[in-house]
């Protein structure tokens, strides 16, 4: 159970780090195939948008004109890019409702294995879009099946699991998906996905998988031309993963137990719409804010630290997948304590200091310090392990504060709903840019202000440390 649970949501952070690297290319080449975007000439504009006054290069400076052909397609991919990633947020806000009901009426095996198999199919059938709106379209299903793995797999590690090796047990699920992003993050490295008229076949990369493991030791692999669909045909694989769980995985004996029990007084299972009604209607809403906390603090400060890092390519050109895989690391570490910490120090106690320990990592860092900054990373690093500690707060308590007829779907809402305030951040994007006058410390300063809430609203949370998982 935890070995297929831990995969299952490993294998989500696949998709997790295609949405932030690999959909701009996509974009760039679907819309370069559906002839809305002249391939050839926005890869000219771009490169000669980045020459510096004194560069002796033989590319010529950019025109009037030039400026403006380049801004409007960079408005025209930006806008495909910013859908692409609300459809991953709403997609997995909707199928942390729809599966975790699955998982509450027909078993949590059933539900993660049909979450798993959605979003490793719909991965496959992305690889085949000829134009974006079929991207669009299949991304947001595939986001469905990791906002359904999420609740299915944590409410099954919950059951299965002692109260003692629970704390153990959330915090290797909660690690689980940065340590798919860690993955793959380090193989895009070394085969980046670029638009496929500028690559070579597919095939290419899979003639080099003998190399992959090189990658994790000192050294470099040179980059093998490729394109962005060798990512989704790998975010394929897991499918196999989604029948084992279907056909081989043994059920949550607790879940088993409380069916019988319902059968016997003809209390079913709670719909998905009851967990918006008295009386799990507070608990809810006070669940979606606290996993709402990380994910927009995520947003609002981490992933800005990313493209401010990306200003600073020409004097460091790997920091923005430094900051991505440094981020991951320590996250890993943070997500493994998690757990362990709230039953130590206490729930409400360690989600406060959590969010303490990052409101002052975010605002001391985008107040004193710059990417350039020879300490940069340790920073980023020390954000990140705070942040990771959420990951594995919500996997042990969230389960807690639902009853087995309602858990998955409950602890799926809660976790997944965020998503879809994160969503209107994302679309906020670029009236931030405009208000503070893309001053990216400016924006994660005002931003990452959203722990200071969770340091509040953690305190209205029920107290559930004194309560066993079954009642």
């Amino acid at each position: 159970m935890l070995v297929t649970a831990f995969l299952g949501w490993f294998c989500a952070g696949f998709l997790l780090s295609v949405t932030s690297v690999a959909l701009q290319p996509a974009v760039v080449d679907l819309l370069s195939k559906s002839s809305e975007l002249n391939l050839v000439r926005y890869n000219d504009l771009s490169a000669r948008a980045k020459l510096k006054p004194d560069s002796n290069s033989h590319l010529r400076p950019l025109s009037n004109r030039d400026k403006a052909d380049l801004l409007e397609a960079n408005i025209l991919v930006g806008k495909w890019v910013a859908w692409l990633k609300c459809s991953f947020l709403f997609g997995a806000a909707f199928g942390g409702l729809c599966f975790g009901a699955v998982g509450d009426h027909l078993g949590r095996t059933k539900g993660m294995g049909l979450a798993i198999l959605t979003y490793s199919l719909m991965a496959l059938l992305a690889s085949f879009s000829r134009l974006p709106v079929q991207l669009l379209v299949c991304w947001f299903f595939a986001c469905m099946g990791v906002g359904g793995m999420w609740p299915n797999g944590v409410a099954l590690v919950a059951e299965a699991w002692s109260s003692l090796s629970r704390t153990a047990s959330s915090g290797i699920i909660g690690s689980a998906a940065n340590m798919g992003i860690y993955f793959i993050s380090t193989i895009m490295m070394a085969y980046p996905p670029v638009p496929s008229s500028l690559g070579g076949p597919v095939s290419n990369v899979f003639q080099s998988l003998p190399s992959l493991p090189a990658m994790f030791l000192p050294g470099k692999v040179a980059p093998v031309p490729t394109d962005w669909h060798w990512v989704m045909l790998f975010a394929a694989l897991p499918a196999v993963l989604g029948v084992f769980s279907l056909v081989a995985v043994p059920e949550s004996p607790l879940w088993l137990a409380n069916r019988g029990k319902t059968q016997a007084t003809n209390k079913g299972v709670a719909g998905p719409g009851e967990i918006f009604q008295p009386p799990y209607l507070l608990i809810t809403l006070i669940g979606i804010i606290l996993a709402t906390i990380p994910l927009i603090g995520g947003w609002g400060s981490a992933d800005w630290i990313v493209q401010w890092a990306d200003r600073v390519g020409d004097v460091n050109p790997s920091l923005k997948a430094d900051v991505n895989r440094t981020r991951a690391f320590t996250g890993i570490a943070g997500a493994l304590a998690g757990g362990w910490l709230a039953s130590v120090l206490g729930r409400k106690m360690t989600f406060f200091l959590t969010s303490l320990g990052s409101l002052l990592f975010a605002q001391y860092l985008f107040w004193f310090v710059v990417p350039t900054d020879p300490y940069f990373l340790w920073y980023v690093s020390g954000l990140g392990l705070f942040i990771g500690v959420y990951f594995g707060w919500l996997p042990y308590c969230l389960p807690e504060m639902f009853p087995t007829r309602a858990r998955a779907a409950g602890s799926g809402v809660s976790f997944n709903f965020g998503r879809i305030l994160t969503a209107v951040t994302v679309f906020a994007t670029g009236a931030l840019m405009s208000f503070f006058q893309g001053d990216y410390a400016r924006i994660g300063r005002a931003t990452s202000l959203v722990f200071a809430i969770g340091m509040i609203v953690i305190w209205f949370a029920p107290d559930t440390s004194q309560k066993r998982l079954e009642e």
